[in-house]
């Protein structure tokens, strides 16, 4: 008999039936699931779940993050429901394990942590060897991303997530974790908000290399680096955009996110 898998609440999940009907309310996972060979086992997914293109069209929507329609998954056939820790609220993953669904929990804190993930959703679903092949790329391009940024001095950046108020990331999140396996550590220190509100004026600035704008969740534009040089004081900030979705996102997006975020790295020290 088959080891049950265990989530990141520590609940264990036995093998899924063959015909196993599963919804994603995490992006990032939708897109995971299809590069795992489920895409044709995935019936619904919130309307951020926009990757892959070509595979997501065909699945039906079932709400936002925060607002899944559980009348739309159930309605749907679902057998199990992909959650995460910190993009769901507790108490739809409850209502749907309340309907007799199987809700497995996701909570990725690191990039390290990637591994362990594609191998819970291999184990639940069937997909154990396309698991470990995943397991082997990321490995092979977090290895890459680890020794380039051991060849060049780190630099220190303020991560902006949104304006008004505006926010950046703790060194407690996946995003700063990540972006400090590339070299670049952000000025947030541990131990308060995950998601901390700054005023940015010249303190906020001092001692900082870059100032990163990341694409999402906030859509930053040229106007805000021209907003942000006029906060600080200083005409000569350096800004760079910066692609959200790798740092933010986990799964299969994340060997992605190594090579980019291994040029991105390399680009900000050359200037």
């Amino acid at each position: 008999m088959s080891t049950p898998a265990v989530d990141a609440l520590g609940r264990a999940h036995p093998p899924a039936a063959p015909g196993a009907r599963i919804v994603s309310l995490v992006p990032s996972v939708t897109e995971l699931l299809f590069d795992l060979g489920l895409g044709s086992r995935l019936v619904g997914r919130t309307t951020f779940c926009i990757h892959p293109r070509e595979g997501v069209d065909a699945v039906a929507r079932v709400g936002g993050t925060k607002t899944p329609r559980l009348d739309r998954i159930r309605e749907l056939g679902a057998t199990h429901v992909v959650v995460n820790v910190d993009e769901n609220r507790r108490e739809d993953a409850a209502a749907l394990a309340d309907m007799g669904i199987r809700v497995i929990a996701t909570h990725p804190c690191a990039p390290e942590d990637n591994p362990a993930l594609y191998r819970l959703l291999g184990a639940v679903f069937g997909r154990v060897p396309e698991a470990e092949a995943l397991c082997r790329r990321f490995r092979d391009a977090f290895g890459a991303l680890c020794r380039a940024a051991g060849d060049r001095p780190r630099r220190r950046v303020l991560y902006l997530i949104w304006r008004d108020p505006w926010m950046t990331v703790s060194g407690e999140t996946y995003i700063a974790r990540t972006l400090a396996a590339a070299g670049l550590d952000t000025t947030a220190n541990a131990g308060g908000a995950r998601y901390p509100e700054i005023v940015p004026d010249a303190a906020s600035v001092a001692g900082v290399d870059a100032v990163l704008l990341s694409s999402e969740p906030y859509p930053f534009k040229q106007r805000h680096v021209t907003e942000l040089r006029r906060l600080t004081g200083r005409a000569e900030l350096p800004v760079r955009f910066i692609d959200g979705e790798m740092t933010s996102w986990y799964g299969s997006r994340a060997i992605t996110g190594c090579a980019y975020l291994a040029r991105f790295a390399r680009e900000l020290a050359a200037g």
